[in-house]
């Protein structure tokens, strides 16, 4: 994972502008939302990224806490969100300090595909056991093996449409091409799971998961499982 955290520690053009970046992050947030189960909830979301919208997120629960890995991105973070008290922002390093069956829901969007098969396992292991009984892990954005980068690319540029900024959209991912992103995606490569196996890998951490029925944010082809502690 460590390359990973440093690309995204470092100047990238994943979003192609301010209005992509606020949008991705605006789409999350309300997708998220309708899982919050009250206004007294502490949700967790691992690997939050620049979380724009996290203020949407806290305003239908009690408390959010924002885990982030790359350092410049929690610095921002913590600039961000420092007059709102009930958004905290940790690294994951911190994880190991937070009491057992503390969080009613855990977010784990854009994440999995980051993380070599045996971090995703110790990951869910610990998200277990933070989690409370009849708490749920919403893990998002799963990529498929059947799936190709076209598919992605065609996703984003459907966002982009309906959303106001396709032409930076297109020169976007030719800068992508160009980048780093490329890069890794070639040498270090994204980790993909069929259905049945992040199904056996999250009852293997202690979860019984279903597949939701759309995915959380813009691309349809993607996977979010809904898993509850078992």
């Amino acid at each position: 994972m460590g390359d990973w955290i440093a690309f995204w520690d470092s100047k990238h053009a994943i979003y192609v502008n301010a209005r992509h970046l606020d949008v991705h992050y605006g789409r999350i947030a309300d997708d998220v939302v309708r899982y919050v189960p009250s206004r007294t909830a502490t949700v967790l979301d691992f690997g939050c990224g620049e979380a724009l919208h996290a203020d949407r997120i806290v305003g239908a629960a009690g408390r959010l806490m924002l885990i982030e890995a790359a350092p410049s991105v929690r610095a921002r973070l913590l600039s961000r969100f420092r007059d709102q008290p009930a958004i905290e922002v940790r690294s994951p390093q911190e994880l190991s300090t937070l009491a057992d069956r503390s969080i009613d829901l855990v977010l784990m969007h854009s994440v999995a595909q980051y993380l070599t098969s045996a971090e995703l396992s110790a990951t869910l292991v610990l998200l277990r056991r933070l989690l409370k009984p009849g708490g749920l892990l919403l893990l998002g954005d799963v990529l498929r093996p059947d799936v190709s980068v076209v598919t992605d690319v065609l996703a984003l540029l459907s966002f982009a449409a309906a959303n106001g900024f396709f032409c930076a959209a297109v020169g976007g991912l030719v800068r992508t091409a160009r980048s780093d992103y490329r890069r890794l995606r070639s040498t270090v490569g994204l980790t993909r799971y069929s259905q049945s196996e992040i199904e056996a890998r999250l009852e293997a951490a202690g979860f019984s998961a279903t597949r939701a029925p759309v995915n959380i944010g813009h691309n349809w082809a993607r996977m979010t499982f809904l898993a509850r502690p078992t």
